[in-house]
């Protein structure tokens, strides 16, 4: 069986973010599963337009490919103000039919809320693009510690089964466009 390519989307492009330490953390946990194949597609290696263009520019192309050859998504998003980051949007936006019929995930993570005031965001948006999120969530509170330092029981469990519902969706969803392609 063809592994299940994950896209592991890191949202935060602050300087000084801890997104990308999170993101890695998590591709660590996964790359422990045969069955998936996990890469991580980071905003701030896009050169993304100031304002939506006319006409796709290369970057914009890019993360649209990346977007396109993935089975399923992990979207590792701050919350930042009870929402999720415009540069975030921003590139979901970039993409359409690609995002159609495929699950995603979140890791997210804040200051006590653990992030999931913009997972909750998120859900709507990816409705809207026709894609199925999963019901779990790794949170992760910011004030605790990043999980690399507090790597609990709890936290290895979350992961655990964000992986599982990914995996069944991933291969189900993939099973269904092979079989019938998606239509919107």
């Amino acid at each position: 069986m063809t592994q299940l390519r994950i896209a592991v989307i890191v949202g935060s492009t602050r300087e000084g973010r801890v997104g990308d330490r999170l993101a890695h953390w998590f591709v660590e946990q996964a790359a422990r599963h045969d069955d998936l194949a996990v890469t991580v597609v980071d905003l701030t290696e896009y050169d993304f337009p100031a304002s939506y263009p006319a006409e796709p520019t290369a970057s914009i192309r890019a993360f649209v490919r990346e977007v396109g050859r993935a089975d399923a998504f992990v979207v590792v998003t701050p919350e930042y103000n009870h929402s999720f980051p415009a540069p975030l949007k921003e590139a979901i936006d970039y993409a359409y039919d690609e995002w159609q019929a495929k699950p995603v995930g979140f890791v997210s993570y804040g200051c006590r809320s653990i992030g999931l005031h913009a997972v909750d965001q998120l859900r709507t948006v990816f409705t809207a693009l026709h894609a199925t999120t999963v019901r779990d969530v790794v949170g992760i509170d910011l004030l605790a510690g990043e999980p690399t330092a507090q790597c609990t029981d709890e936290l290895q469990r979350d992961v655990g089964v964000l992986l599982d519902q990914l995996r069944w969706w991933g291969l189900a969803l993939r099973d269904g466009r092979a079989a019938r392609p998606y239509v919107s």
